[in-house]
């Protein structure tokens, strides 16, 4: 296998987990969060069936550490041996590309923060639920950190989710590419709603 084909295979495997299942993850997370704004039973019940589901590590292993780990390095990979040009050209795409760089940053940095203060905590015997969560986003500081992370991760996936699509082959005409560009907007609008709307029923 060439270098070339190699580079592209590992491009496509990287476009790929950032939609499955790191983006299927992301969006499930952000409904199960969401489960906040009908109180606090009803968060409580709802993390509690994810902390015993069967095989629990192996799903977080092989379905979300794996995955996410391989998309955030490779990312970092791309991003740094890419050429933004939007100084030059200020077409909506080349900030987008830019933006898609600069969110990918955010994110992985705010991931990294979000499992120290979570799920690392609760392996060291904190109890998980509405509480830890209220107890992180009530000092005012956490609580910007985290609307910025959020909103930067969907905006990474929802605009990630239209470059997969060309990448894979699935948007192929310019029509096409700039219908799912309105839906990606969308997607984007809905998904920043329900992260934040559910950010700040734990305040």
């Amino acid at each position: 296998m060439g270098q070339g084909l190699t580079e592209n295979f590992w491009r496509k495997l990287h476009s790929l987990s950032g939609v499955i299942p790191v983006g299927v993850f992301l969006t499930f997370h952000l409904f199960l969060n969401y489960s906040a704004t009908w109180g606090e039973a009803s968060y409580n019940a709802a993390s509690s069936f994810m902390m015993n589901l069967p095989f629990k590590i192996v799903l977080e292993l092989f379905v979300i550490f794996i995955p996410l780990t391989f998309h955030a390095f490779y990312g970092v990979y791309l991003a740094l041996k890419s050429k933004n040009n939007v100084n030059r050209y200020h077409f909506f795409r080349n900030w987008s590309f830019f933006f898609q760089r600069l969110t990918g940053f955010i994110a992985f940095f705010f991931v990294i923060w979000h499992v120290w203060e979570t799920r690392v905590q609760v392996a060291f015997g904190s109890e998980a639920g509405f509480s830890m969560m209220h107890d992180i986003v009530s000092n005012p500081i956490s609580l910007i950190l985290y609307l910025i992370g959020i909103v930067s991760a969907v905006y990474h996936f929802t605009n990630g989710l239209w470059t997969f699509l060309i990448t894979w082959g699935i948007t192929v005409s310019p029509q096409s590419q700039k219908t799912f560009q309105y839906i990606s907007i969308g997607a984007f609008i809905l998904l920043s709603f329900i992260g934040i709307r559910a950010i700040f029923a734990f305040v």
